[in-house]
């Protein structure tokens, strides 16, 4: 394999071959978490029914659903996949921590997370264990994401941090100019919508930091595989289709600020430089006193302001997992 630098995504991988993962025979286990959503869930498990990748093994996880969208998928499952309930809904972090114990269990050499509301192109595994196998030093893998509804425009082209934003898609919102780019390269976080780790790696850095409950979590393990001394890659030949948040449009608007604003702080806190992180802290400040303003002046912002407020609080307090009942 030929390594060589190019400008703001790190180095670039180019292998002589990225069609012969097949040979491989390394296991897969593919874990898809359902949350009240089953149509998405089954349209993504049909779309891995068609995936060319040999030796693979999915997992539907049913993160504490309705009784009727956990029936509904469990009926799908009957015979042919591996269904799971965890009882209660875990969070993002945690209930695909319990469905990786599991395959670690199982010995599966590498762990696929999906999103529920994706579907894959037929070779999109072939080509993430393709460049997986390139290099010992890679623990993670992400493919090329487009919009579900509008294929040809890019949602996820590889991600860089960007203080104090956090981490910023590459190529977010851009229809893709070039669809047969074929090199892999470094990148500085892999979304969670699609996360291939090498279970190896898992046993080294951990599970997900079930503190996030729910965003910024594949962020914060994403750095942390840096940390230990692993690259992440894109590879842009493998190919997912992304409806984009269709299961966490469900929690509410202010549920989603709530997550959002309080563990972006968290991931700062964990991760960005100390001076940078001192910045970030203040800016909390501000942005709590301008939600006070406009929950005095803005009826209809008020719901988003208190819960954006209560997420800066509750970090302050040390208050992570789930959010609870919500206060007045």
């Amino acid at each position: 394999m030929e390594l060589r630098q190019t400008r703001g995504m790190g180095t670039l991988y180019k292998m002589k071959s990225q069609n012969n993962s097949r040979r491989f025979g390394e296991s897969v286990a593919i874990i898809v978490l359902n949350w009240n959503n089953e149509n998405d869930s089954i349209e993504c498990l049909r779309s891995l029914e068609k995936i060319t990748y040999p030796d693979f093994k999915v997992f539907a996880v049913d993160n504490g659903s309705r009784e009727d969208s956990a029936a509904i998928l469990r009926d799908f499952c009957k015979g042919k996949t591996a269904f799971m309930e965890t009882g209660k809904n875990l969070g993002f972090s945690g209930g695909n921590n319990v469905a990786m114990r599991r395959a670690l269990a199982e010995g599966f050499a590498y762990v696929l997370l999906l999103n529920s509301d994706t579907t894959v192109a037929s070779d999109f595994l072939d080509e993430m264990i393709a460049v997986a196998r390139s290099d010992a030093r890679i623990g993670v893998v992400g493919p090329k994401i487009y919009y579900y509804f509008d294929p040809e425009r890019i949602w996820y082209g590889g991600g860089v941090m960007r203080w104090p934003q956090g981490g910023t898609h590459v190529q977010l919102g851009e229809i893709d100019a070039n669809p047969r780019e074929r090199q892999a390269r470094e990148t500085e976080y892999v979304t969670g919508c699609a996360f291939l780790i090498k279970s190896e790696v898992i046993r080294k850095v951990g599970e997900m930091n079930e503190d996030f409950f729910l965003y910024h979590e594949d962020t914060d393990w994403s750095l942390r595989v840096k940390k230990a001394g692993y690259a992440l890659m894109y590879a842009p030949l493998a190919k997912v289709y992304h409806k984009v948040s269709r299961t966490t449009s469900a929690l509410g608007s202010p549920a989603i600020l709530y997550y959002d604003t309080r563990n972006a702080l968290l991931l700062a806190q964990r991760h960005a430089p100390v001076f940078m992180r001192w910045q970030i802290y203040l800016l909390s400040g501000a942005r709590y006193f301008k939600q006070i303003i406009k929950y005095v002046i803005l009826p209809s912002r008020r719901e988003a302001s208190r819960m954006i407020m209560r997420g800066i609080e509750d970090f302050y307090r040390g208050r992570f997992g789930q959010l609870k009942e919500p206060q007045s």
